[in-house]
């Protein structure tokens, strides 16, 4: 587990300015081999393994692309929260961004890579804005579940 944050506060033309970043990384091994995890994280329409995410508006069988926007609906709140699936790696690396609240920007990103001892899965959050401190507070029970409950899940398929 990896913790980076920064916190600046600048005074500029009368005005106070507040300045939050925060990267938090989650690495968990898994007996499941990659193909399994890689094929269950970028299937969509499956959130059910997501500790954070209760359901996507995604049709079945519906992969990541670069590009693709879509709506998925936390356990937290009703309110759909829009990702945007930035980057796709196949086999390797899949990014997404959280288009939520105006004043916090989230990036989300997931890792696996094949080893001798198994297989590895990296959940990184990227968190900036001025809303970060707060959506950090609600999130981080969940966030710190995220990669084990990935490996669970494909571990249970194999």
């Amino acid at each position: 587990m990896i913790l980076n944050f920064s916190f600046k506060l600048t005074a500029a033309k009368g005005k106070l300015w507040c300045s939050f970043s925060l990267y938090k990384r989650y690495r968990v091994v898994s007996t499941a081999p990659v193909d399994v995890l890689w094929q269950k994280l970028i299937n969509l329409a499956d959130v059910s393994w997501h500790p954070l995410f209760s359901q996507a508006n995604v049709p079945l069988g519906l992969i990541a692309k670069p590009g693709l926007i879509y709506q998925v609906v936390t356990r937290l709140t009703p309110i759909p929260i829009r990702l945007f699936v930035e980057n796709v790696r196949p086999g390797e690396l899949l990014s997404l961004r959280v288009l939520a609240i105006p004043g916090m920007e989230q990036k989300i990103t997931y890792q696996v890579e094949s080893t001798l001892c198994g297989s590895y899965i990296s959940y990184s959050v990227t968190l900036r804005g001025w809303l970060s401190p707060l959506i950090w507070w609600l999130i981080k029970p969940y966030s710190a579940r995220v990669a084990s409950e990935l490996a669970n899940a494909a571990e249970r398929l194999v």
